[in-house]
């Protein structure tokens, strides 16, 4: 059985996190040659310190010696602010780079450095929690369909093992093993969770996937919003969590579910403005001051005006033109003559100007 290492390296995307403070962070589909597919989220601090370090290693192949000997590709380094403007550029880039670090020699591919960095972290498997202030927004990278020539690799180790028990299949995804039976491993699941979809849905969004009810699919990230990332097969995407049912539980408790329909995709409406924002007329304290019942009865009486009186109620408007008015502008004083300033000025003043005469 050979040495572990990857076969092809897939950006699916990256995302804003709010804990402990803002910050971005992108999320790769790592293959591994014994198929087994993960999921795991890092930094772009935490690659562009990979890519020092491995320059570091192979100091030929990073065109340390001679610049024309160089395969290791290029990576900007970080800037003093990233934004989500910054996160989407870099999506191109991070995706050409690891397509780079994938045809490198064996050398460099598979140096431990380079397994190690892209191996699944403890982090990598926490879900979003309910006690977070805000929850992260995940951005998926546009599908455009194609196929990567990076992907095609030789011949696939994969690992054999023994049934040491019986075991009948409880579900038309499972297979039923007598003790003894010798089978080999394709995929050893850590982050995933098998769901079932109870209900068909059609993509609305092109990083949405369509899928029809029965279908058994892999949960990879759980938001907040109602909108899963799952993977059919080859295909990532997100599907609304409530026609979604855990495999092996009853469907019938999450009927109640599918009558109100998907929820809206909070997570990828960028730049929204809210609700509450949209055709209010906001007045200013000084005018609600004076527009309130409270202040209309301390007012004298021959000095009230009736209700049915066009002056009873100060508009916003009426406000703004009472303080665009221009003020007064003071009185300049006429001036001083000149044997007053004479008088006035210092003896030094005075020796000047007596000189200059």
């Amino acid at each position: 059985m050979g040495d572990p290492f990857i076969r092809h390296i897939a950006l699916l995307g990256f995302e804003k996190r709010y804990v402990p403070s803002q910050h971005y962070v992108y999320m790769f589909l790592v293959k591994w040659q014994d198929l087994s597919e993960k999921v795991v989220y890092r930094r772009f601090t935490e690659i562009y310190e990979f890519h020092k370090i491995l320059k570091e290693m192979f100091p030929i192949e990073a065109g340390d010696i001679n610049s024309e000997n160089r395969i290791i590709p290029h990576l900007p380094a970080p800037r003093w602010f990233d934004g989500q403007r910054v996160a989407e550029s870099r999506q191109g880039t991070l995706t050409e780079y690891c397509n780079s670090l994938m045809n490198l020699p064996v050398k460099i591919s598979r140096c431990p450095h380079l397994l190690n960095f892209f191996k699944v972290r403890p982090d990598d498997l926490k879900l979003p929690t309910d006690s977070q202030v805000k929850k992260p927004e995940t951005y998926l990278m546009p599908r455009d369909g194609k196929s990567n020539a990076a992907d095609i690799t030789g011949p696939i180790i994969l690992q054999t093992y023994r049934a040491i028990a019986d075991y009948e299949k409880s579900s038309g995804s499972e297979m039923a093993l007598a003790t003894g039976d010798v089978v080999d491993v394709v995929e050893k699941s850590q982050s995933g969770e098998p769901y079932i979809t109870i209900e068909a849905y059609t993509a609305l969004l092109e990083d949405e996937i369509s899928l029809e009810q029965g279908e058994t699919i892999e949960v990879i990230h759980k938001l907040l919003d109602g909108w899963w990332v799952i993977r059919k097969e080859d295909v990532t995407g997100y599907f609304p969590s409530m026609y979604l049912q855990q495999a092996g539980q009853d469907a019938d408790q999450a009927q109640s579910r599918i009558k109100r329909g998907a929820p809206p995709r909070r997570s990828s409406i960028r730049n929204a403005h809210s609700i509450h924002q949209r055709s209010r007329n906001r007045l200013s304290q000084d005018t609600y001051r004076r527009n309130s019942v409270r202040f209309l009865q301390q007012r004298p009486r021959g000095a009230r005006p009736g209700p049915q009186s066009p002056g009873s109620v100060l508009t916003e408007e009426e406000e703004s033109l009472k303080t665009e008015r221009p003020k007064p502008q003071p009185a300049v004083p006429p001036r001083p003559s000149a044997d007053l300033i004479l008088h006035r000025c210092s003896e030094s003043t005075k020796r000047k100007l007596a000189s200059a005469v």
